[in-house]
């Protein structure tokens, strides 16, 4: 997505029609303010086992780990938050990867990469100004 225009019809498009490799980029969830002194980044992309902190909507101020990351709807579903139907079921609520803030990173060898490279970048920046 080098190219964007300043079409709505493109822009939506762009956005609804991604491959998941970009989605997962769109997925991003902003670091708690700890986590962003420690790592020097701001965001990064949200997957399964994060612990997060949904920040505005209906479930506000609940946390808890990532279950599942659907990529498809852009949803993210959290442990515990969840309804009970008619029927007794309980079915897990979506919530949007924007809305919530993560406060525990699931590192592995990739995440760590990911998280120096981005680090790094922008230490670069303030060095060149």
């Amino acid at each position: 997505m080098a190219v964007t225009s300043i079409s709505q019809r493109k822009a939506h498009k762009a956005h609804f029609g991604a491959p998941s490799s970009v989605r997962r980029i769109l997925m991003s969830a902003p670091l708690s303010k700890e986590l962003r002194a420690e790592h020097g980044v701001r965001s990064i992309p949200i997957r399964k086992d994060d612990e997060v902190k949904i920040v505005r909507g209906t479930y506000k101020g609940r946390e808890g780990r990532i279950n599942t990351s659907n990529r498809k709807n852009f949803r993210v579903f959290v442990e515990g938050v969840s309804r009970d139907k008619g029927n007794g079921a309980t079915v897990p609520i979506p919530v949007s990867a924007s809305n919530v803030v993560i406060t525990k990173i699931k590192m592995d060898k990739d995440r760590t990469a990911l998280l120096k490279r981005k680090s790094t970048k922008k230490g670069e920046d303030v060095e060149m100004k």
